[in-house]
């Protein structure tokens, strides 16, 4: 499902107006690939994104993503990357900012396949051979694939004097 309910319940309250949204990004990895969708939207290759349900952990979002973009079970690691995105015009003119959570995801079962309207093609692609994608997105597979070390946030100027 492309819009969750809640979002389109507000969208009759709010319009097209700019909403703040919870979001995940899910960089799974089997060995040394990388699960990547190509968006039915844009055509372009990412990891699997979506958006948090009202009261769901995001951790669990992730893990729902998943499954139900790929057909495919993960475990959830590790939190690797939170940030706030650039404003985002999706091409029915609404509005959106998300506040993404990375997760470092493993690999544990399925076959990967297109499991809904939101992807045109599915694949795992070698970390040395990724295809081509915005540097957000590279950026987030970069963070997921350190093995150590915490979680990476953006600080505010005035945070680093």
């Amino acid at each position: 499902m492309p819009v969750p309910d809640f979002i389109v319940d507000l969208r009759r309250k709010v319009g097209h107006a700019e909403l703040w949204l919870p979001g995940v990004t899910a960089v799974v990895r089997r060995v040394d690939e990388i699960l990547l969708v190509r968006r039915s939207d844009n055509g372009a290759w990412t990891p699997v994104t979506g958006i948090v349900d009202p009261g769901e952990q995001p951790a669990t979002a992730a893990r729902r993503e998943v499954f139900e973009e790929t057909g495919v079970t993960v475990e959830v690691d590790r939190l690797a990357w939170v940030n706030a995105g650039p404003p985002v015009v999706h091409a029915n003119g609404d509005r959106a900012r998300y506040l993404d959570h990375c997760f470092s995801c493993r690999y544990v079962e399925g076959d990967a396949y297109v499991a809904d309207d939101e992807s045109i093609d599915v694949g795992w692609f070698t970390i040395s051979d990724l295809p081509a994608m915005r540097d957000i997105f590279r950026q987030r597979i970069a963070c997921a694939l350190q093995d150590d070390g915490p979680a990476r946030f953006e600080r505010l100027s005035f945070c680093d004097d």
